[in-house]
């Protein structure tokens, strides 16, 4: 599957402006993670964009997500460590825990655009361009703050070798790439 191919079918199942911003901020991190380590940044960014394909399909239920974008991307051919990856960046609905690196990324890349969004939409211009790496540094020590954004999952960057000030450096500007496509520019 191409990214346009990715990209249509994104967009057959999914259709909140929010989720949708979500998964192409996702798909630039990912991209971003797979040139800093080397990886396939077409399989790693499609990953990130197609994550969450079943969201609306499972109202979001912690049980389910996940698990339902399996067969819809299976039956577009989808590569199994693709599949593997996306299932497993929702541990709960798996009983499992993440154990390779295309999953920690996964799970890492994916939830460090929630706190990076949250951070963005506090500035008074709510741009992304105006975010510095510090406050988002700051604004990981602050539990309440997203507070449903996992602090732990985003450190799993470290699990795939990249230093969490680094990961958080590398993905805000990732997602500054694409700010007009993500409602913050």
């Amino acid at each position: 599957m191409d990214r346009k191919q990715a990209e249509d079918l994104l967009h057959q199942y999914v259709q909140d402006e929010k989720m949708l911003y979500h998964c192409y901020a996702s798909e630039a991190v990912m991209r971003a993670m797979a040139r800093k380590l080397g990886r396939d940044e077409e399989k790693w960014g499609i990953a990130g964009l197609l994550h969450d394909i079943d969201a609306e399909i499972t109202d979001k239920n912690p049980e389910r997500h996940a698990l339902e974008a399996v067969p819809i991307l299976r039956e577009q051919g989808m590569g199994e460590d693709v599949l593997d990856a996306i299932k497993m960046h929702n541990e709960e609905a798996t009983g499992k825990e993440r154990t390779n690196e295309f999953q920690h990324a996964l799970a890492a890349g994916e939830t460090i655009t929630g706190l990076i969004y949250a951070t963005a939409l506090v500035y008074p211009d709510k741009k992304i361009s105006s975010v510095k790496p510090k406050s988002i540094r700051k604004r990981m020590k602050e539990k309440a703050f997203a507070a449903s954004v996992n602090r732990d999952t985003i450190r799993e960057c470290e699990q795939v070798g990249i230093p969490l000030d680094e990961f958080i450096e590398l993905s805000l500007n990732a997602m500054k790439e694409i700010d007009q496509k993500i409602g913050l520019g």
